[in-house]
């Protein structure tokens, strides 16, 4: 029966995280997977470092120093910390992530989040309690802003090269 009990607190405690602050639960059928569908976890007492690329939902509650690249979820407990830059589709966070983020879909921070890093999401979420460090670019043309950069520095350094050959 303990087993069971422990069972159910973690299924309504996983419930809780997953809602933002005006209530709205990720939803289940969501195609990037949602927390129904956790393909991995990184428990709190784990510290894992490396590059994790992957499909569907991941929890993290340790400490993880590296990378995420995904177009699904990844959920940050309370007390989890990373030290890395994440991109996904979706990001509920309660812990501490220092890096810089891009946020394909949406970011919701949930006290007490902290983000130490720049901020690329068309959707943002911040409960009262959560904060962030570092600049913040939303909008539908989120991505569009990360393009237009990328390209600019293509073109930069295009001109370079053209200068430095006619020199």
């Amino acid at each position: 029966m303990r087993t069971v009990k422990a069972q159910d607190e973690h299924r309504a405690d996983q419930s809780i995280f997953l809602q933002s602050q005006d209530s709205a639960p990720l939803s289940p059928s969501s195609p990037n997977n949602t927390a129904g569908d956790i393909c991995a976890f990184l428990g709190k007492n784990v510290h894992f470092k490396g590059i994790i690329s992957y499909q569907g939902t991941i929890q993290i509650d340790g400490l993880f120093d590296g990378e995420i690249q995904t177009d699904g979820v990844v959920l940050v407990g309370e007390g989890a910390e990373l030290k890395a830059n994440v991109t996904a589709g979706t990001i509920v966070s309660k812990g501490m992530i220092t890096g810089d983020i891009w946020a394909k879909e949406k970011l919701i921070l949930q006290a007490p989040s902290v983000i130490v890093g720049d901020v690329t999401t068309p959707t943002f979420s911040i409960e009262e309690g959560a904060l962030v460090d570092g600049n913040l670019t939303m909008g539908q043309d989120a991505h569009e802003v990360e393009r237009e950069s990328a390209l600019r520095a293509v073109h930069s350094s295009e001109q370079f090269a053209v200068k430095q050959m006619v020199v």
